[in-house]
């Protein structure tokens, strides 16, 4: 099972929305109200995890950033959940925090981050860390990629979750919303997704995302390999075969395979 476009979330940030649509002065979301138009499979799956940090102080941080004027990313914070129901997912991939520059697009400037782990808005110039993922992508399977575009939500739609372990960023600033509660949300999530419905695999690439490993019980595919980024790819994520191997299991275990040749959404 995928899903599309959410009706929740378009709402929300539609520019056209109505009067008493949920923002503040400064035109923003507040974060409370992106968990509230979660789909409902994951806001009962997270909303224990939101005990285990003080979510009204993670709110009250990300919301007075925005308030302040800082540029905040990714300004749709639960994306990658609104594309990928939790009984769609399949694989799981695991990042760090979101991209925390901008590309440029038709002449206007856009954050790279829009909600998804690795990926890019459609016409943002692909990053050096995805583009390494679609060499070994483009290896495994003999084929091109479409070039171009980074965005994933082909993947994502596929049952494919792409998700940052800390889901905010200042602009310019990496890691700068790290330790402030994310970490416990996702953790929470991780461990809670591990444990119902079917086994998934779940790629873990480099030391911050093998860290999570201890989260997951056995029945799974752990595929580890260092971190795709330009510094590290050269150490063995190039030729570690994930997606191939990925499908391999899934087909093994019955569940349908994830196209990787069609990262974008169709």
């Amino acid at each position: 099972m995928t899903r599309r476009a959410d009706p929740a979330q378009a709402t929300l940030f539609d520019a056209d929305a109505p009067a008493g649509a949920p923002t503040t002065t400064g035109g923003f979301i507040p974060l409370a109200d992106q968990f509230n138009a979660l789909p409902a499979d994951w806001k009962t799956l997270l909303e224990p995890c939101l005990a285990r940090t003080d979510w009204p102080a993670l709110c009250a941080f990300v919301d007075g950033e925005r308030a302040a004027g800082k540029p905040i990313f990714p300004t749709e914070v639960f994306h990658a959940l609104h594309l990928t129901p939790v009984d769609g997912v399949r694989v799981v991939i695991l990042g760090q925090d979101p991209y925390h520059g901008t590309g440029t697009v038709d002449g206007r400037e856009v954050p790279q981050a829009h909600g998804l782990a690795f990926s890019v808005p459609a016409g943002v110039r692909v990053p050096p860390s995805l583009r390494n993922i679609y060499k070994e992508i483009e290896a495994e399977y003999g084929h091109k990629l479409p070039a171009g575009s980074g965005n994933l939500e082909g993947w994502a739609q596929q049952g494919v979750l792409l998700l940052n372990t800390v889901l905010t960023v200042e602009q310019g600033q990496a890691a700068s919303h790290a330790r402030r509660g994310w970490e416990r949300i996702t953790d929470c999530l991780l461990e809670h997704l591990a444990r119902i419905g079917h086994p998934r695999a779940f790629m873990l690439w480099g030391s911050h995302a093998q860290a999570k490993r201890a989260l997951l019980p056995e029945g799974h595919l752990v595929l580890e390999a260092p971190h795709p980024s330009p510094l590290s790819a050269h150490r063995g994520f190039l030729g570690c075969g994930h997606f191939r191997a990925a499908n391999d299991w899934l087909a093994a275990q019955g569940q349908p395979t994830i196209d990787w040749l069609k990262p974008q959404a169709g």
